[in-house]
């Protein structure tokens, strides 16, 4: 994983996995999606309408009460204003379950409205987004699953099984490397999921 300019926490389930806790540790600027700063007190900045936010730490709280984005939507807003684009985002998944995927297709979002060059890390993996033609870092045996946005043509080289425009989110689900790395050609955007770890 690269380097960031920022992480956002949200108010999912905490990471525990040392790859997403080691992105916490290191990052440049953390910014917590209200409630989450009751997990991480030292980050630089809070965003959210502040609900869950203790009385101590409010100096820090950047209140935005409009309701037609959410909280994650805001922080990354806020990192955008400070120039930052390289974000990684954290504990945006877990909970519920709706939450959970309108936060994985925010990203989509992110990149190709914002100019943002995301990545969410979970405790098992990851998600970045693409575009056209990438090549991507991996070792044998890893998970890999293609999430089609809107590619009319996506095709693979390196995966056990070949890629294809998939019409449908499940199809593009458990595929696998073969070895250090493998590229993804597409006419368009798509999700792209990694797992830490070979499948045992």
């Amino acid at each position: 994983m690269t380097e960031f300019d920022a992480v956002i926490l949200a108010n999912g389930l905490f990471p525990t996995a040392e790859e997403p806790l080691q992105l916490l540790r290191e990052a440049r600027y953390v910014v917590c999606c209200d409630g989450a700063v009751c997990h991480w007190p030292q980050c630089d900045a809070i965003v959210g309408d502040g609900d869950s936010v203790p009385e101590e730490l409010r100096s820090r709280l950047i209140q935005i009460d409009e309701q037609e984005d959410n909280d994650l939507t805001k922080a990354t807003r806020y990192c955008l204003s400070k120039g930052m684009r390289r974000i990684a985002y954290l504990g945006a998944t877990g909970r519920r379950e709706d939450h959970t995927l309108g936060n994985i297709s925010l990203m989509v979002r992110y990149a190709r409205e914002m100019g943002v060059e995301p990545l969410m890390a979970t405790d098992d993996g990851w998600f970045v987004v693409a575009k056209g033609e990438e090549s991507f870092e991996s070792f044998a045996g890893q998970q890999v699953s293609i999430f089609n946005v809107d590619c009319k043509r996506l095709s693979s080289e390196g995966l056990k099984w070949a890629s294809y425009p998939y019409g449908q989110l499940w199809q593009g689900t458990l595929n696998e490397a073969q070895g250090s790395v493998f590229k993804l050609t597409g006419d368009g955007y798509y999700l792209v999921y990694r797992t830490y770890f070979a499948k045992v």
